[in-house]
């Protein structure tokens, strides 16, 4: 028993490596599973799994999150450039220069879930009686708390109208990224048996394709989905179809309990795919009951303590190990260590 919960979700891993946990499954990537990755590294070939950062361009996938701005940051005068010459006189104090530097130095106002990106345990809670007295709490993976441990924006005190941001004093990604993401990667390549359908696959259908490619996943292993949804949107060159966007490529069909019930049995470290969010978003819910909008999001992030990937490019990968007959390979995809983040864009590595 937690100070933070009395009673945890059924079925959930609140606790199971500890009280104050805030890795979830990210604890199964042990010494033994880097190691297992690197044994999967015959070839000394590496892929890039990340969009550009500024795909996919626009608002059409959510209006929320907007295409990154670089811009300069100010000269020596105070000036805005991109470069700028140092002039001589700064250079006094040096001596007599034989040359003088030109420099560079920008700053990136970035909405970090727009493009290529990890999912923390902090992007997702629910309401739940943790304290066990009958009434639900907004919390978190492991009972960590909305307003105390996560944190929303709230009044300055200096009372000039201004806020702070939001913050994840607790599950933050810097605790995935110190713990360091690096393992045994296991892609299964739906987009090759389904093409560009928009279509769910649920357990059976995920379990045939994997049988059919031989696929095998273990304890601690990160499983990639190959849609093809990335791929589509690299060749819309930032510029998306703004209705197809959000009706091609398969998805993960979080209605089948079976597939929720497998996803839990797995014990994966972390679930990514290369579509916008892992499961579908089918748009308004016919479903009247109180239940969550995103059961796969849920599962993972509320009572799993899985970290979801999501919008990875994955074509090459994905072609190259077809054509060697391999589905498995070392995977490098930590997050930005900046503090109280709950998402981060990724540039993950796969060498096979």
């Amino acid at each position: 028993m937690t100070q933070r919960w009395k009673q945890r979700p059924t079925g959930s891993t609140w606790g199971d490596w500890g009280d104050d946990d805030e890795l979830g499954r990210i604890n199964l990537v042990t010494p033994e599973k880097v190691l297992a990755g690197v044994r999967e590294v015959e070839n000394g070939i590496t892929f890039c799994l990340s969009l550009p950062l500024d795909y996919p361009g626009g608002t059409a996938l959510n209006q929320r999150r907007h295409p990154p701005v670089v811009a300069p940051t100010e000269d020596m005068q105070g000036a805005p450039a991109t470069f700028y010459n140092v002039h001589m006189s700064e250079m006094e104090s040096f001596g007599d220069p034989k040359y003088v530097d030109v420099w560079a130095d920008d700053v990136v106002t970035l909405s970090l879930q727009y493009s290529t990106q990890w999912d923390s345990l902090a992007h997702v809670g629910a309401e739940f009686d943790a304290d066990g007295d009958g009434v639900e709490e907004a919390v978190y993976y492991n009972g960590y708390r909305a307003g105390v441990d996560l944190v929303g924006p709230v009044a300055d005190a200096r009372g000039d109208g201004g806020t702070h941001r939001a913050f994840a004093h607790h599950l933050g990604l810097e605790h995935m990224a110190f713990h360091g993401v690096q393992g045994r990667g296991v892609l299964v390549d739906l987009a090759h048996h389904l093409g560009d359908a928009w279509e769910g696959v649920d357990r059976t259908k995920l379990e045939e394709i994997m049988a059919a490619d031989g696929v095998v996943v273990e304890p601690g292993d990160i499983l990639l989905l190959h849609t093809g949804f990335a791929t589509r949107v690299l060749e819309w060159e930032r510029n998306p179809d703004p209705v197809k966007i959000h009706t091609m490529c398969s998805y993960l069909d979080a209605r089948d309990p079976s597939l929720l019930e497998w996803i839990a049995d797995s014990q994966i470290s972390a679930l990514v795919a290369d579509n916008y969010a892992v499961e579908g978003l089918l748009g308004k819910d016919r479903d009247p009951s109180r239940h969550s909008f995103l059961p796969i999001h849920h599962l993972c992030l509320f009572e799993l303590g899985v970290p979801l990937g999501e919008m990875w490019y994955l074509h090459e990968l994905a072609e190259w190990l077809r054509e060697h007959g391999r589905s498995r390979f070392l995977l490098t995809a930590p997050p930005l260590r900046m503090p109280g983040i709950v998402g981060s864009p990724v540039t993950p590595i796969a060498t096979v």
